[in-house]
């Protein structure tokens, strides 16, 4: 599949393949989720890749009417193979999964390819933050990057923030340990340079070093870019700060705990293995989102454009 190339449904509809072994707590809470995603949106087709029981279980708690809306692959093993399979085959518009993340950037990146110049898919996290809304990337996909690696993602931070979230010339900036110069391990002291020099689309610019801290208020860059242990570290730790604050601001959404997979494809979601039936069904409707508004083609579309601009 060629980069942001997709399969269209029927007209506002979102096929939507999901990995019922994928998770801790699989598949009791993966139906869960699919339960619930499937009841609030009356447009959207599962795909359940998995066991039969478990599909069986999803088709049992609905309507006649809405078991129209689903399909089941049977399967015990390579669940998360077989959803990215159903992608590949243009049986399904995205997938979500909250399996092993190695298996499934693996499985995703050899099914759908990846776009030219991505060697090392990253996972992209939005996170709220006292000023909107912030890109964290890598959270887990690449532990142990290079500068240029870090350049590239930098990259599709910039275009996905632009095009996905509206942000207007996102501010990008590297994460580390103190905002002086020089200050961090040989990948931060080493990945400024090739940061300030990479073209980001949606008329991003490199704002330089950030901390921890600059992520939770937002107020310094609107994509920030690390390697993937440090970025899971990071992002396990707010989510848990953020779940004992309790609920966000009235009329303030908070984002899904899921990530996008960037630099594939196709449009891959990915979940953490312990959540919860609210947070797969989060999951689930961020990736029909993001196929209705066919973001995953219009970021691989920017991408393409700052090049031939750059060059």
């Amino acid at each position: 599949m060629a980069p942001g190339q997709r399969t269209v449904g029927e007209p506002g509809t979102a096929r939507i393949a999901v990995d019922l072994l994928g998770g801790d707590q699989a598949p009791d809470v993966v139906v869960d989720g699919a339960l619930r995603a499937c009841q609030a949106d009356p447009s959207l087709h599962l795909t359940l890749v998995g066991p039969a029981e478990a599909a069986d279980a999803v088709l049992a708690a609905l309507s006649p009417a809405d078991r129209q809306r689903i399909t089941a692959a049977i399967t015990t093993s390579d669940t998360v193979r077989g959803a990215v399979r159903t992608v590949a085959e243009g049986d399904a518009d995205a997938l979500v999964s909250a399996g092993d993340t190695a298996v499934t950037v693996l499985a995703a990146a050899r099914e759908l390819g990846r776009w030219p110049g991505v060697r090392r898919p990253p996972l992209a996290a939005v996170l709220p933050t006292a000023h909107g809304r912030l890109v964290l990337l890598d959270v887990g996909s690449t532990v142990d990057p290079d500068a240029e690696t870090l350049g590239v993602h930098a990259r599709l931070g910039s275009a996905y923030a632009s095009i996905a979230h509206g942000i207007e010339a996102p501010r990008v900036g590297l994460l580390t340990i103190g905002s002086e110069p020089g200050k961090g391990d040989r990948l931060r002291r080493s990945a400024p340079t090739v940061l300030a020099a990479v073209p980001l689309p949606g008329g991003g610019r490199y704002v330089g070093l950030v901390e921890g801290g600059d992520v939770v208020l937002g107020a310094t860059a609107d994509v920030v870019v690390t390697d993937g242990f440090t970025g899971n570290v990071l992002l396990k730790g707010l989510e848990t700060g953020y779940a004992l604050a309790g609920p966000p601001s009235p009329g303030i959404d908070p984002p899904p705990r899921a990530a996008l997979l960037l630099g594939v494809g196709g449009t891959v979601v990915v979940c953490h293995g312990a959540a919860s039936g609210p947070d797969l069904a989060a999951g689930i409707a961020f990736a029909a989102n993001l196929h209705r508004r066919a973001s995953v083609a219009a970021i691989a579309d920017q991408l393409r454009y700052s090049e031939v601009s750059h060059d």
